[in-house]
């Protein structure tokens, strides 16, 4: 089977997982505990590992300022239990859903149908190396389809990208030195991945003289050398995030992206993405 299916089925996917990341409901949830911006995200994602130090999230979050992370801990485990963000989360993601797909959401059809082919995909997936899908993989699953359907999507996206840290630090890469190459093919503004995960232009400037020094990167724009690392990367993502997708079968997956789609792109042309934690 092609590994860029892997690809095609998490770009699909992950609007309706990625909203708890902009949503309003998940900031006045964290909020309740004392936690603003980002401080909110990192404990709440991370949760699911229990009380961690700053260090581990910074290892599993991988391209975040490590000084940004640490802003946040061990003051969101002070301010709320690991239980209590995981349930605050989950709460927040049920609001998200049914403001934006409408209360009938947990008894659509599609909805039913999906979560049970994600949930059967997750089957799939191993622990082993990957400490981020592990902790997500070690909740109870929720009960209403529509939140079933989400955490085996969150299962998912964890499981790959915890494969995709391993391919950067294949690659020998730091995490400020990985968003430099990933904000040198333009998907994403360099700035707004430098900003929103908390490097200085100083800092910047430092990972892209590295890179520059490998052959990777020539001013602002990669190299052919540049460009082809980044290519084995996403490809070595790919195949490393296929184990549920070869497991469920090219029918099984397309039938998935179907059924999820029209739902991702309600939730994109819903404006959530615009939000930004307060």
């Amino acid at each position: 089977m092609d590994a860029t299916l892997a690809r095609k089925m998490w770009r699909t996917l992950e609007p309706y997982h990625g909203m708890i990341y902009f949503s309003p409901h998940a900031t006045e949830a964290y909020r309740a505990f004392g936690i603003t911006g980002q401080r909110g995200y990192f404990a709440s994602r991370s949760a699911p590992m229990g009380a961690v130090r700053g260090e581990v999230v910074v290892a599993t979050f991988f391209n975040f300022n490590p000084a940004l992370v640490h802003e946040a801990f061990p003051a969101a485990w002070d301010a709320a239990a690991p239980s209590a963000w995981v349930e605050a989360r989950v709460g927040a993601v049920d609001a998200q859903l049914r403001e934006v797909l409408g209360d009938s959401v947990p008894a659509a059809p599609e909805i039913i149908e999906a979560a049970a082919i994600a949930r059967r995909a997750t089957d799939a997936c191993s622990s082993s190396g990957r400490p981020l899908y592990a902790g997500h993989a070690s909740l109870d699953w929720p009960e209403e389809p529509h939140l079933v359907l989400w955490h085996a999507i969150t299962l998912l996206r964890e499981f790959r990208g915890d494969g995709h840290i391993a391919a950067l630090v294949n690659e020998g890469l730091d995490g400020c030195e990985a968003l430099v190459t990933h904000g040198s093919d333009g998907a994403v503004p360099a700035s707004i991945l430098q900003s929103t995960r908390g490097w200085s232009n100083e800092e910047w400037e430092a990972a892209r003289a590295r890179l520059e020094n490998r052959g990777w990167m020539a001013g602002d724009d990669a190299t052919a050398a540049g460009a082809d690392a980044r290519g084995r990367i996403e490809l070595r993502t790919d195949e490393l995030a296929m184990a549920p997708w070869d497991a469920l079968g090219t029918e099984d997956a397309d039938l998935l992206r179907r059924l999820v789609r029209p739902f991702s792109k309600a939730i994109s042309e819903s404006g959530v993405f615009f939000n930004r934690p307060t």
